[in-house]
């Protein structure tokens, strides 16, 4: 894993190429060399509208599904556990055309989260993500809840 989180070009492959991304036509168009960036697409196929030949909401959902935690994961570093406690979406307007979430994390967050966690505690960072559409008019919005909690043998 390692690896993996050492090379941001790597594990955007890995996620372009991951079924559920690929099968739903989702695409991690733009990572960040220091994972503070990540920009999500999602086009509009035949094989992922829904019954009114819009977005499915499932892939809106999903396009935002393991960012926090990868980007998270891969800055903090293997010392930590972090995964996915909670998730909600608010649809907002039908996605007509291609979607994307812009999803950002900044340095004070992570000096928040670091805070939070130093002695050991389970912390549950909550995110907002706006998936827009290509006229920038808001489709839909996704909170995320994750938890973070660093392992044992890292606490001080």
């Amino acid at each position: 894993m390692k690896l993996i989180f050492s090379r941001p070009w790597l594990l955007r492959r890995l996620l372009n190429g991951w079924p559920p991304f690929w099968g739903a036509g989702i695409r991690i168009e733009q990572l960040s060399r220091d994972y503070s960036y990540c920009r999500v697409g999602l086009a509009l196929r035949w094989w992922n509208k829904n019954a009114n030949r819009t977005q499915y909401g499932g892939s809106l959902f999903s396009m935002t599904d393991p960012v926090y935690s990868m980007m998270l994961m891969a800055v903090l570093g293997p010392g930590y556990y972090v995964w996915d406690r909670e998730a909600r979406i608010t649809f907002l307007r039908p996605g007509r055309g291609r979607v994307y979430a812009d999803i950002h994390l900044s340095l004070e967050r992570l000096a928040e989260i670091r805070d939070a966690t130093d002695n050991g505690a389970k912390y549950f960072p909550h995110f907002r993500i706006n998936i827009l559409d290509e006229q920038g008019e808001l489709v839909a919005e996704v909170e995320r809840t994750l938890y973070v909690r660093k392992k044992a043998a890292n606490r001080h």
